[in-house]
């Protein structure tokens, strides 16, 4: 969600605490008692015994060594396969998430999860612990299903989301907990797979009166969903995948999850008149995938993703910092045109020096991000704003996304790139497109955190028809009407200041600081800019 005054504040008083427990050090290991043996799972050995798999199979033994692909710009659509692919799962369903939101997109995919686990449906869900499960919660009365696993990689021991305890344990421990899964999957009978840069929540998919939270999914079917799901099976199996059982909580109970069953039952109920659901497009995307309606884009891709040991000391020749890694060696092979979008901003020394390569070989960058006013984040655009100039110096073409679109709908026959459903707009989409014939979709930020610090996965596909689709979102989006183009002009007295330009109702305006920011959003990026956490944002 956006940032409101106490939401500031409170990650403010976060960003202190995180600066404290970094320098300070602290415990790297988890507690005692969490660390103890658990069922070793995997995923499922024989897709093809399920209609999914078996449909799917077939048609990637007509495409020998590429794997099937689907963009799913718009929110809705990428709600309505999530709930679609649930309906449908026979065997398996493995989740891997950030964030699962409790709201009403949230409980409406915990419905399907609940449902397909009623029909014999093994499901195991591994959540970073960042959103409250606790008192109250949704999603810790599943796991007393017999069909439904939970994990919760490394994790707090304080279960109380905001209590001075939980950030007494920061500070403690803080050298571990900073360590975050980033990771977003959703695998069914290990046959479709949905992964990309979207959580799971109603900003995500469209469905926020508040905010849109512009991003990309891919749907995945052919050999790239095994590799997916071995991915899935090492965070799954790893130490810090800790079952929720084992945490300083009480069991969930049968009778827990009848409350929750009937509190998802009626919610779902409430759901099916309300206008969002009303609004969704009427149709069956994954029917349309498997009868062959919904055309995929077939093509050779490769997978990038983090060990889930990634904060560890590197091993002999294979790197913790996996991912970006390849990304990296992807990025470096551009002949004549990048573009790069990444809600968070934050390139450090090296990431620099890729791109000033890349400048002095002539290649033409452009990049997209959040302005001030449209970040969710204002502790990580602190350390973006020193990166502006800089990037602007070597020749990158910049923009940042206004808070509100003026031009809403996308051109190319590509969908709005709002829904209309709420005020306000946000980047967080995480992608490149290279020379117009490759394009990394994930979930990794251009920033230190997923860099260095955050396990991310992403996907690198060689497909010109997706990367023109990205291209045209892209152009959308960079349109006057829709963001700011950051401009150094020349001051009488020597040296440089930036400008925003953009437009207003066709009238083109230009400012000489951050743009539709209040006094308070202002001094707070003031008192958050003499924090030494660069290298944790």
């Amino acid at each position: 969600m956006f940032t409101t005054g106490s939401d500031a504040i409170r990650r403010a008083f976060a960003a202190v605490l995180m600066a404290i427990a970094l320098i300070g050090g602290g415990c790297a290991t988890l507690p005692p008692g969490m660390d103890g043996p658990k069922e070793v799972t995997t995923a499922l050995a024989d897709p093809e015994s399920t209609v999914l798999g078996k449909r799917f199979a077939a048609q990637a033994k007509e495409h020998p060594g590429l794997s099937g692909f689907r963009l799913l710009i718009e929110g809705t659509n990428s709600f309505l396969l999530h709930e679609q692919i649930a309906a449908k799962t026979e065997r398996t369903l493995d989740v891997q998430y950030f964030l699962l939101q409790q709201d009403d997109t949230g409980k409406l995919v915990l419905e399907a999860l609940l449902e397909a686990a009623d029909r014999g449906v093994r499901v195991r869900l591994l959540l970073d612990d960042t959103e409250a499960f606790d008192a109250g919660s949704a999603i810790r009365p599943l796991a007393a299903h017999p069909n439904i696993n939970i994990r919760i990689f490394n994790p707090f021991v304080v279960r109380q989301e905001l209590s001075l305890f939980r950030w007494a344990e920061f500070v403690v421990g803080g050298r571990r907990l900073n360590y975050r899964m980033h990771n977003k999957l959703f695998i069914a009978d290990n046959a479709i797979a949905i992964t990309g840069g979207r959580n799971i929540g109603d900003a995500y998919f469209q469905a926020s009166s508040q905010v849109e939270l512009g991003d990309f999914d891919l749907a995945v079917v052919g050999p790239m969903v095994q590799h997916l799901s071995h991915s899935f099976d090492k965070y799954w199996n790893d130490k810090l995948a800790i079952p929720v059982e084992t945490l300083p909580l009480a069991k969930p109970t049968e009778a827990d999850l009848e409350a929750c069953r009937k509190a998802l039952a009626a919610h779902k109920e409430k759901m099916a008149t309300s206008n969002y659901v009303r609004s969704l497009p009427k149709r069956d995307l994954l029917a349309e995938a498997l009868s062959g309606k919904l055309p995929l884009v077939w093509a050779k891709a490769q997978l990038a993703y983090d060990t889930p040991d990634k904060a560890q000391v590197e091993r002999d020749d294979e790197p913790g910092h996996l991912m970006w890694h390849r990304v990296a060696e992807a990025v470096e092979g551009t002949k004549h045109d990048l573009i790069l979008v990444s809600p968070y901003l934050v390139p450090g020394e090296s990431e620099m020096a890729l791109l000033r390569r890349l400048r002095e070989r002539g290649v033409r960058i452009r990049i997209l991000t959040n302005s001030l006013a449209s970040t969710d984040m204002p502790i990580v655009h602190v350390g973006y704003m020193r990166y502006r100039e800089p990037l602007l110096e070597i020749g990158c073409e910049l923009y940042e996304v206004r808070p509100v679109l003026g031009k809403p709908e996308a051109e190319h026959g590509h969908g709005t790139i709002s829904s209309g459903s709420s005020s306000q707009f946000g980047l967080h989409a995480k992608v490149f497109v290279i020379d117009g014939q490759r394009a990394f979709v994930g979930s990794m930020n251009f920033d230190q955190r997923s860099l260095d610090i955050n396990t991310e996965i992403g996907i690198i596909i060689d497909s010109p028809q997706i990367a023109r689709k990205i291209t045209a979102r892209f152009d959308a989006i960079v349109q006057p009407a829709n963001s700011y183009r950051l401009e150094l002009q020349a001051n009488p007295g020597g040296g440089t200041t930036i400008h925003w330009i953009t437009e207003v109702d066709g009238k083109r305006l230009s400012f000489d600081t951050d743009p539709d920011v209040d006094a308070g959003k202002r001094t707070l990026i003031q008192m958050l800019s003499v924090l030494p956490i660069d290298t944790m944002l």
